[in-house]
């Protein structure tokens, strides 16, 4: 397995609650449905006093890694969304669904590198969670959460908005083209042309002739070892085969199908530029109008600057801005 650091998302904002484990004392709604004998777990986040107005679903996909979605630290906790929601909950209930044999809260401190959740027994990523971190998986799952929540009486369903970010731009776009009720589509720092190709462009900027190093090389070598056992499940490296490939098939092959309004977001630092630059170029060649695109210029995956080593300035945070463009984005289509 890859330690893939471009499909992290960056949770840096944090908030005062009280020390409970329930999601209802984080100011979230908390449903729960069975999909496939395993437990779902779902929250929703609304503007106060508008629990029960009847709203549209504004459903974020998160990206990778077996993280909890609330993350105490002491009397605080992690932000469950990269952005704040105040903006969004004025026209949307927000929705967020759980990683599969993740628990809801842990505390911070107890979780390894990244907020990834071990079993406190194994100290390894949950096996469970690994047979099932898959993409046709999420996105069955996912269609099956929208099919249950646009039931439920507060939910107005003639518009549907699905935000992906990372692997769960991937995920989204499968759904968009799955499932005729999902209105707008939200594809947001993804790789249109695959997980593996982010991963050797990523490994190419680190490649010195001076010392001989062959990173992008060494993950050929990996992918041809994933093509030729696509199917299989194990873990012990970290992502399964199967995940892998699923991944990697390009994403590009969901969005052209698409006629609904898809807005294409991404930092033109991110690895995965150069691709979505590619999906620009091609979807404008089939003339397909109902593409928008906002390019971020300087900004990496997070919607970070660099500083001038290179790496990520946390102390510049976009992601409310990225955020509020998504907003005004849903209103004008």
């Amino acid at each position: 397995m890859k330690n893939i650091f471009y499909i992290l998302t960056i949770f840096l904002t944090t908030q005062v609650f009280a020390q409970e484990n329930k999601a209802e004392d984080f100011g979230f709604r908390h449903f729960q449905i069975i999909y496939k004998g395993d437990t779902v777990d779902i929250l929703i986040k609304s503007k106060n006093g508008d629990e029960l107005k009847r709203k549209p679903i504004f459903l974020f996909c998160q990206g990778s890694l077996p993280q909890p979605l609330i993350k105490k630290n002491g009397d605080k906790t992690y932000s469950v969304f990269p952005f704040k929601t105040d903006s969004l909950e004025i026209d949307y209930h927000i929705v967020i669904i759980s990683k599969p044999f993740i628990p809801l809260v842990v505390e911070a401190n107890t979780l390894g590198h990244n907020f990834v959740y071990e079993d406190p027994k194994t100290g390894k990523t949950p096996k469970e969670y690994s047979d099932r971190n898959l993409l046709d998986y999420y996105v069955e799952r996912n269609i099956q959460v929208i099919d249950y929540l646009e039931k439920l009486h507060f939910i107005d369903n003639s518009k549907l908005v699905l935000a992906g970010h990372s692997e769960g731009s991937t995920i989204a776009s499968k759904i968009a083209v799955k499932s005729n009720k999902v209105t707008h589509l939200i594809y947001a720092s993804g790789c249109p042309l695959g997980r593996i190709m982010a991963v050797i462009n990523q490994d190419r900027a680190t490649e010195t002739d001076s010392d001989n190093t062959r990173y992008g090389e060494s993950e050929f070598d990996y992918w041809e070892q994933v093509v030729n056992d696509k199917s299989n499940m194990d873990d012990t490296n970290g992502d399964t085969n199967k995940a892998t490939y699923d991944f990697s098939i390009p994403s590009i092959k969901y969005l052209e199908k698409l006629k609904i309004p898809v807005l294409i977001c991404y930092g033109t630092k991110d690895w995965s530029a150069p691709y979505n630059d590619y999906l620009r170029v091609e979807m404008l060649r089939q003339k397909k109008t109902n593409f928008t695109y906002k390019a971020y210029i300087g900004l990496e995956h997070n919607f970070f600057p660099l500083t001038t080593t290179g790496q990520p300035n946390y102390d510049i945070f976009n992601w409310d801005k990225v955020a509020n463009e998504w907003l005004k984005w849903t209103k004008q289509k």
